[in-house]
């Protein structure tokens, strides 16, 4: 499971370099977005799981296993800081992606366009 997740973190963070390797505004923006989905993705992969697969495990919470063993504590127990962290970065991500879209649509509205070149002539046309 590690495995395919590393594989989806690797796949995401490649296309969201190639999207900010673009011309157009939203293409660069699109790969930002991207980026921060990689990072949450990639610490997700990091922590370890709270979904157990064994039918013993099935019936606790994530934190805390239904069998919980004295002796060795850190074989049932789940950090829930890194779903905590995610959760928080993905509220985060949410704002800033609003707040690039509304740029954009400024961008495009004012200059006719979201090309980078066409973007630096009307700014030198302008002064």
């Amino acid at each position: 499971m590690t495995i395919i997740l590393s594989i989806c973190v690797a796949v995401v963070f490649a296309v969201s370099l190639y999207l900010m390797t673009g011309r157009e505004l939203k293409s660069i923006a699109m790969g930002v977005f991207l980026l921060g989905h990689a990072a949450n993705l990639s610490i997700i992969a990091m922590s370890r799981t709270p979904v157990r697969h064994e039918p013993q495990l099935l019936k606790g919470a994530p934190i805390l296993t239904s069998s919980f063993d004295p002796a060795h504590p850190m074989n049932s127990i789940v950090d829930p800081l890194p779903q905590a962290l995610i959760l928080t970065a993905i509220v985060i991500g949410f704002a800033v992606m609003a707040f690039l879209l509304s740029l954009l649509v400024l961008t495009s509205r004012k200059a006719g366009t979201l090309n980078l070149e066409q973007l630096g002539t009307v700014a030198t046309q302008d002064d």
